[in-house]
């Protein structure tokens, strides 16, 4: 996909910006964080342009979560069966087996996709908890389906202290069933001195975004994954 330049989907091209934005960044021996990892595609990143770092994933689905680590099982990938919020203990869970990539710790809108939302026990952490202070982070990419300000909050001490690239969807449908606000994601940020953009303009002008554009990004959906730096 990547090397024939095409876009058929808006996920598409954010796949593509987001893979362009990890190959530029990462050095050899960078250490990465995975919050949502899926089937694991953004962590073959991760190895491809810093195979010496240390990588952590956190998937909360039990069936994802065993396949990632049997797929992973040679890398120096570590995982952990853990939904990451700023609380921590035993919660329910959202999982949707015909969407997997659309659960989370709430329900959210379904683009009219046919789902039956099943709610599993998961373990919830702190991403604060986790990291060890002398294991620098240089990239956390975050897709959680509206939980990203939870995981951000979990994770305010790491973000001032490491201060790495940020990687986030932020977007409606989602990020709303939370209650959360651009507000309230770039009030984190702000704590740590960061600056928040669109994936186009972090490639281009590096052009951050205002509190009043990143409202109209939100409230347009046009742009719904970001970086903070």
């Amino acid at each position: 996909m990547f090397a024939l330049g095409i876009d058929i989907t808006p996920n598409q091209k954010m796949d593509r910006m987001t893979y362009q934005i990890i190959r530029n960044h990462l050095t050899a021996n960078a250490n990465c964080i995975d919050v949502g990892c899926h089937k694991g595609e953004v962590l073959e990143w991760f190895l491809q342009y810093a195979p010496s770092g240390n990588h952590i994933g956190f998937e909360p689905i039990p069936q994802l979560f065993e396949r990632l680590k049997s797929q992973f099982s040679h890398t120096s990938c570590t995982f952990y069966n853990y939904a990451l919020s700023d609380e921590e203990g035993e919660t329910e869970f959202v999982y949707v087996p015909e969407a997997p990539a659309y659960s989370g710790l709430k329900e959210r809108d379904y683009d009219g996709k046919n789902v039956t939302p099943q709610r599993i026990p998961v373990q919830m952490r702190r991403l604060d908890d986790l990291v060890l202070a002398n294991s620098p982070v240089s990239l956390l990419k975050i897709d959680v389906e509206g939980g990203e300000l939870g995981v951000l909050r979990g994770a305010v001490e790491l973000l001032k202290r490491d201060r790495p690239l940020v990687i986030f969807e932020h977007g409606k449908g989602a990020s709303d069933h939370y209650g959360t606000t651009p507000t309230m994601i770039m009030d984190v940020f702000l704590q740590a001195r960061m600056k928040i953009y669109t994936l186009p303009s972090y490639l281009g002008n590096k052009k951050e975004l205002t509190l009043p554009q990143f409202q109209q990004e939100f409230e347009q959906g046009k742009n719904y994954y970001f970086v903070a730096k």
